[in-house]
């Protein structure tokens, strides 16, 4: 039940930043797809494995496979779905954490939400570059199977 109630938050969550944002009216739905697949990828693996890199490193993957596939399916630029599906994952939070304590002049937290932050970022990016090597392989097959669906 508990995926569920996570899956729904972050699919309007990830339409809500697109409405924010002016993305098209037409990526809206796979953007949402992507960003409550993505969250929901990030919420199972948080349960196996409670640290930072690895829960999200399996977020970005998902939204850069599914990015890239509902960008050719809709053919809308991969960004206009990569930015509404990563709300949920930037580490906003830790930041905000992070400058309180700088400014409140605990260096020791400072650093460790600004480490954390870097962290986060850092397994997101890796993981979008995976996502996109994999996806370079499976981009033919792809366009293969979608050109062969118009004509029939």
């Amino acid at each position: 039940m508990r995926v569920l109630i996570e899956l729904v938050v972050s699919f309007l969550s990830t339409v809500g930043f697109g409405l924010v944002t002016n993305v098209p009216r037409r990526s809206l739905l796979p953007a949402g797809i992507t960003g409550s697949l993505a969250w929901v990828a990030y919420y199972l693996v948080l349960q196996v494995d409670n640290g930072l890199i690895l829960p999200n490193f399996t977020a970005a993957i998902v939204i850069g496979i599914l990015g890239n596939i509902s960008a050719v399916m809709f053919r809308v630029p991969v960004n206009i779905i990569y930015v509404p599906s990563l709300v949920s994952l930037v580490p906003g939070g830790i930041m905000y954490l992070g400058m309180r304590s700088f400014t409140l002049g605990n260096e020791i937290r400072t650093g460790r939400y600004m480490f954390n932050a870097l962290t986060i970022a850092i397994a997101l990016a890796v993981g979008f570059v995976v996502a996109e090597v994999l996806f370079y392989k499976m981009k033919p097959f792809l366009i293969h199977s979608l050109q062969r669906r118009k004509n029939n």
